[in-house]
């Protein structure tokens, strides 16, 4: 089955929790900035969604052929 990459950038992640309030499975805050539950997930529509509600879009999700799913440019 194909896995997801999930990435946060830290430096960038203002802590706002959108992302674990979108995919809780999936997101968690740690030390004030938003960091992957697991780096390698399943495909979930929830993953892309807080990607792309990233108010500075820290988080970046690839497909495994490396292909950047979300943020969209």
């Amino acid at each position: 089955m194909t896995r997801w990459t999930v990435a946060v950038d830290r430096s960038r992640c203002m802590g706002t929790g959108m992302c674990s309030s979108i995919a809780p499975d999936h997101f968690r805050l740690e030390d004030g900035t938003a960091t992957p539950v697991n780096p390698s997930v399943e495909p979930a529509d929830a993953v892309v969604d807080a990607a792309e509600s990233c108010p500075v879009e820290a988080i970046l999700v690839r497909d495994a052929d490396g292909t950047v799913l979300a943020p969209q440019e």
